[in-house]
């Protein structure tokens, strides 16, 4: 650097100063590296498995019982026996029912036996009052009396009803067409009311139950068709309606199960506990989902990744979306998002508007 001779010896310290204090100025910061972010490019949820496995189960499953305590005198059916509608499954021991019919049939024989001594008692009261002999205090309570016997007949007659209602009850008839699937009670055993003696499923209304993974299961709603399989005879086949997801999923497979009603029209050959082939049915439409960690706040917002095509590195943006129900852990978006794009699903809540990410890590 050049110092002009006209400026005085004092001032060169000063100057060489802010010439040292210049070359001594610090560069500036560095930008931040791009951050890392566990993300998800979106992908249609009927990347559904071409075929799962499953089985057949009944829609109805029942536990049968008496509404009364005795004992099993008798058992007719078997596990795995078919019945038809009204057939009988189990009796208990009728003798001390009958008792208590007979007695209430004695009942009823002495409440008829004494209306009828009431009757005659007030037609001839009625007759001597009728000639004066007797008075109408007399008439009053022969008329008392014969009231009384008739309720008391009408009582008896009731309990006779009940009785025999009751020994209706100790026969155990099947309430539809079924399959015993369980045996709870041999015969001879004491049983309290409402005990259970066996399980009956129904066959009227066959299911195939099959267990997707909660993001398969997040892309399907109630109504969507399957294509169902025999797995020992494939080229038998028939049409379900998905009728609904359980709600919780299995807390060891983190599985949800898919209740899947079969055509009223569907092969015999469907029968309770087959194993067979589901596939999505042509009309099952493909939709996206994403985890419910990637909502940002109240309004449903994600963070989308945009990179240039090879690029390790992008930008970021909040895409308002609209949501659809879905099932467990994920959502299902209705608008808003497009297959391909990549959304951020950890760590929303930290990362700004505009921020330069890097590539994708592992979840």
């Amino acid at each position: 650097m050049r110092i002009p001779t006209h400026v005085s010896r004092p001032v060169w310290p000063l100057i060489a100063a802010l010439v040292l204090l210049a070359a001594c100025k610090p560069a500036p910061p560095a930008p931040p590296p791009p951050r890392p972010v566990v993300s998800e490019v979106l992908t249609p949820q009927a990347g559904l498995r071409p075929a799962y496995v499953g089985t057949i189960a009944p829609r109805t499953q029942t536990d049968l019982g008496f509404p009364l305590a005795g004992t099993l005198a008798e058992r007719p059916v078997e596990e795995g026996d078919v019945v038809a509608k009204g057939a009988t499954l189990a009796r208990l021991d009728p003798q001390q029912l009958e008792a208590r019919v007979r007695a209430a049939q004695a009942g009823v024989t002495v409440a008829s036996a004494q209306l009828n001594s009431a009757q005659d008692a007030a037609n001839r009261v009625n007759a001597l009052v009728a000639k004066g002999v007797n008075s109408t205090a007399s008439a009053e309570a022969a008329k008392n009396a014969l009231v009384a016997a008739e309720a008391r007949l009408a009582q008896a007659r009731a309990g006779l009803a009940q009785s025999r209602q009751v020994l209706g009850f100790a026969t155990l008839s099947a309430p539809q067409e079924g399959v015993i699937t369980h045996v709870y009670a041999q015969p001879g055993a004491s049983l309290s009311a409402g005990q259970k003696v066996v399980q009956l499923a129904a066959t009227q209304d066959r299911e195939a139950v099959i267990d997707l993974s909660e993001q398969d299961a997040a892309g399907l709603v109630p109504g969507a068709v399957f294509r169902v399989r025999l797995e020992a005879a494939p080229q038998i086949a028939t049409s379900a309606t998905l009728r609904r997801i359980d709600p919780v999923a299995d807390p060891t497979t983190r599985t949800r199960r898919l209740h899947l009603t079969l055509a009223t029209n569907a092969a015999a050959s469907f029968r309770l506990g087959a194993l067979v082939q589901v596939e999505p049915g042509a009309q099952t439409k493909a939709r996206l989902t994403l985890p419910r960690t990637a909502l940002i706040g109240g309004k449903p917002r994600v963070w989308v990744v945009a990179r240039k095509s090879g690029a390790p590195t992008g930008t970021v943006r909040a895409q308002p979306i609209t949501l659809a129900p879905g099932a467990g852990d994920r959502v299902v978006v209705a608008s808003g998002l497009s297959a391909g794009e990549e959304v951020v699903l950890k760590g929303v809540n930290s990362i700004k508007d505009g921020q330069l990410v890097g590539p994708s890590v592992a979840r």
